[in-house]
């Protein structure tokens, strides 16, 4: 497992490991994703990515008792504190107070450090930013508060869907050690405002979302239907999948011989050298194997990288 140095925190393996899948999404085993937590760390993974929202702290928990049988290894954690109005995505007219009071995120890191079993937790983040906060000088104090205590070591933002430039006045703050962002083969976006800002500033970068919420993975059919109460189907509407299966076929036809659609797309994502590292979601062993297997240092030729850029998508219309 190669690994990539994450600001404040030191090197963290470029595959990491996304737990919103274990926190309640339909098909989710928690035995199944214990070992799956097992097996990525056996495999030398080190950073791990939950939040307080997953499950109302299940994921925490999950990966909380995975971290207990192995205090021996230097395991990345990073979590989020949601927002406290629990309303996706941020929008630019609410309150800081209502979204990110003082109260709210020391009290949501207080109860993330009880569900992961910690005194510590090495990443804590804004789970969504509205950059007309960026200058309030309120959540600053709370954060560096945090840091000073011991309770955090690094702290970041998961910026909204769609939205990579939104959070670059808060960069600009010098408190921003990282930030989430939505980075695939059709998300490519991020590249044009973001990611030089992050390289100028120092900033990590995390990729999540590199299969798209699935459609990278080449499973999804026009067919497709998740249980009530999956967020997917906000996700994938009827015209939305449609429209994102229309984009996968045309994408098919660039893949390369002997290679896997979800090998591509992780390998587009670790071909920029302003990525730290990506966070698929997995939930069984032989994702685990098949993901953490990419990251073995062979990069994709020029000419599929420039095919690849072609399939750039850009879309506007933002969810969480």
């Amino acid at each position: 497992m190669r690994s990539r140095p994450f600001r404040s925190l030191g090197p963290v393996s470029e595959v990491g490991f996304g737990l919103w899948g274990m926190g309640g999404w339909s098909g989710s085993n928690d035995d199944e994703s214990t070992n799956a937590l097992e097996r990525a760390v056996e495999l030398g993974c080190t950073f791990f990515d939950t939040a307080l929202a997953y499950g109302q702290g299940k994921s925490e928990q999950l990966l909380g008792r995975v971290l207990a049988r192995h205090r021996d290894k230097r395991l990345i954690v990073a979590t989020k504190i949601p927002p406290g109005n629990l309303k996706w995505p941020a929008l630019d007219e609410y309150a800081l107070d209502d979204v990110f009071s003082a109260d709210h995120i020391r009290r949501s890191t207080e109860t993330s450090l009880k569900n992961l079993g910690l005194a510590s937790v090495d990443l804590q983040q804004f789970h969504v930013w509205s950059d007309t906060w960026a200058s309030d000088t309120r959540w600053q104090r709370a954060v560096a508060h945090l840091k000073s205590e011991g309770l955090i070591r690094a702290f970041g933002i998961s910026v909204n869907r769609w939205q990579p430039a939104n959070v670059i006045r808060a960069l600009r703050t010098g408190l921003v050690d990282s930030v989430q962002v939505v980075y695939n083969v059709f998300d490519q976006n991020p590249e044009d405002e973001l990611f030089p800002v992050c390289r100028e500033l120092g900033v990590s970068i995390i990729a999540r979302v590199p299969f798209d919420e699935g459609s990278l993975t080449g499973t999804l059919t026009r067919d497709s239907r998740w249980p009530e109460g999956d967020w997917r189907n906000l996700y994938f509407t009827r015209d939305q999948l449609a429209a994102t299966l229309a984009r996968v076929d045309a994408l098919k036809q660039d893949v390369p011989p002997g290679m896997t659609l979800p090998e591509l797309a992780l390998r587009f994502i670790l071909a920029s050298p302003d990525v730290t590292t990506v966070i698929p979601g997995m939930r069984r062993v032989r994702h685990v194997e098949a993901n953490l297997g990419i990251s073995d240092g062979r990069p994709l030729p020029p000419d599929v990288m420039t095919r690849l850029r072609r399939h750039r998508w850009v879309r506007t219309h933002v969810v969480v």
